[in-house]
């Protein structure tokens, strides 16, 4: 008898490497958009460590206007 299309080979294989690749694909965007969402926040962080300061009372107005406008050049 011949046993003409009763093997699959290494199909399985390749659903599982197939379904891998998404999962990976889709952790690596998730993380690659987090990290840039940090990226921004971090280029943030000393005028949100400024205006803390300024809440806090720890420098005035003046002082936090001048730092302010030194952090945007």
């Amino acid at each position: 008898m011949m046993w003409w299309g009763m093997g699959h080979g290494f199909g399985g294989f390749f659903m599982l490497l197939f379904w891998g690749a998404v999962i990976f694909g889709i952790f690596y965007l998730i993380r690659s958009s987090d990290s840039l969402f940090k990226r921004d926040s971090e280029k943030n962080k000393p005028l949100e460590i400024l205006k803390e300061r300024y809440a806090r009372g720890e420098i005035d107005k003046e002082t936090f206007l001048k730092m302010k406008e030194d952090l945007k050049e």
